[in-house]
C-alpha cells in the first residue's frame, strides 16, 4: 500500500516565486498597499488563484497582535430594519479590511449581553457594534462593563458610548407633514411593537408634527410590525368615516392595512392616504405603490464601523468625538398619498 504524502499548504513564498516578485511585494498586495504597480498586482493575484493560496489569519494575528475582526451583537430577527443593518455593518467592515464575527440572541438584555460580549472576546475581536433597537438593550448597554471599544446602532443617545442611528423622529415628522400638505385634516397612526426605540421615536415625531400644525391628535392604534397587525388596524380604521390619512410605522404593517381597506371598499389614495416607514424593496410594487420613509442603512453601517475603528486605532489615547450621529431619513412619495 502506497504511503500517503501530506501536501504542504501553499505559503506566501510560493506565491512570490510563481509571480516572480519578492514576498514583501506579495504582502503589500494582500494588504492593498497603493505602492504596487497594477500590472504587478494582477500578476500576484493570478499566482494566488493558480496556487489556491489562503492567508493564515491565526498566524497573522500572532505576528501583528491584531485580529482585524469586529464583533456584531444582534438579536434574532427577520425584520427588514435589523437584517438590513447587519448586512450594512458587515459590508462596511469588509470594505475597511476587517472581518466580522456575529453573536445573535433571541433578545439582548442585561442577562444575554455580557455573555455575547464574552463569546466575541474569546474570538479576539477588537471592538463590538451592538444593534440596539430595543429599550431593554439600551438599559443593558448603560450598565455594561466595557473592556473594548463599543458602538451602538439604532439606539438613542445618553448611553455613555458612541451611537449611530437614523433620525426616526424627523422621518415621522416628514411623512406626517406631507399628508397634511395633501389636504388631510389630521393623520392617524399605527405604532410599531412596544419596547422598540423606533416605535417611540416615530410616535413622538408624528405627535409633534400634528401638535405643531395645530391639528387633532387621534388615539394611535398599536401594531407589532407584522402585516397581520396592520390588517387588524385597517379593519378598525375602515369602519370609521373620519379617517383621511394613516401613517403606519413600517411597510409590512402598511401592506396589511392596504388589504383591509381594499376589502372594505375604501380606495387609496382617493378615500384615505396611506404611508409607511422603511422603504422595503417591495414598497414600490404595493397596490398602490407606497409612500414611505427610506432609512439609509449603508451610511449607518459605514459611520458605525468608522467610529469603532477610530477607537480601535486610537493608539495615542487622544480625545475622540462621542457625539451621537443622526443619519437623515428620506421621504419617498409614491401613489398611495397622491390624490388624482
Amino acid at each position: 500500500m502506497a504511503e500517503r504524502v501530506e501536501r504542504r499548504p501553499v505559503n506566501m513564498f510560493d506565491v512570490a516565486k510563481a509571480a516572480g516578485v519578492s514576498h514583501q511585494t506579495v504582502s503589500r498586495v494582500l494588504n492593498d498597499s497603493a505602492a504596487v504597480k497594477e500590472s504587478t498586482r494582477r500578476r500576484v493575484h493570478a499566482a494566488i488563484d493558480q496556487l489556491g493560496y489562503h492567508r493564515n489569519l491565526a498566524a497573522r494575528a500572532l505576528a501583528t497582535h491584531r485580529s482585524k475582526t469586529l464583533g456584531v451583537i444582534c438579536f434574532d430577527s427577520t425584520l427588514y430594519g435589523p437584517a438590513s443593518m447587519l448586512y450594512a455593518i458587515e459590508h462596511a467592515s469588509r470594505g475597511a479590511g476587517y472581518f466580522v464575527s456575529v453573536a445573535s440572541e433571541s433578545t439582548i438584555d442585561s442577562t444575554t449581553l455580557p455573555g455575547a460580549m464574552n463569546r466575541l472576546a474569546e474570538q479576539s475581536v477588537e471592538g463590538v457594534v451592538v444593534i440596539a433597537p430595543l429599550s431593554e438593550t439600551r438599559e443593558a448597554l448603560s450598565g455594561l462593563r466595557r473592556d473594548m471599544p463599543v458602538v451602538a446602532v439604532d439606539g438613542t443617545g445618553g448611553l455613555g458610548l458612541p451611537v449611530v442611528s437614523v433620525d426616526q423622529f424627523d422621518g415621522a415628522r416628514q411623512v406626517t407633514r406631507h399628508m397634511l400638505e395633501q389636504g388631510a385634516s389630521t393623520v392617524w397612526h399605527v405604532t410599531g411593537a412596544d419596547g422598540w426605540t423606533e416605535t417611540d421615536a416615530r410616535l413622538a415625531g408624528w405627535r409633534e408634527e400634528l401638535s405643531a400644525s395645530g391639528r387633532p391628535i387621534p388615539e394611535p392604534l398599536h401594531g407589532n410590525w407584522s402585516a397581520a397587525s396592520g390588517y387588524q388596524a385597517g379593519i378598525a380604521l375602515a369602519r370609521r368615516t373620519d379617517v383621511e390619512a394613516v401613517f403606519v410605522a413600517n411597510d409590512q404593517m402598511a401592506l396589511g392595512l392596504l388589504r383591509a381597506l381594499a376589502e372594505a371598499g375604501r380606495t387609496v389614495p382617493d378615500d384615505i392616504l396611506v404611508a409607511g416607514f422603511d422603504d422595503v424593496p417591495e414598497a414600490e410594487f404595493y397596490s398602490p405603490p407606497l409612500t414611505t420613509v427610506r432609512q439609509d442603512f449603508a451610511t449607518v453601517g459605514r459611520r458605525s464601523v468608522e467610529m469603532l475603528i477610530a477607537r480601535i486605532e486610537n493608539t495615542d489615547d487622544g480625545p475622540i468625538d462621542d457625539q451621537p450621529i443622526l443619519v437623515p431619513a428620506q421621504l419617498v412619495v409614491r401613489q398611495s398619498t397622491r390624490r388624482r
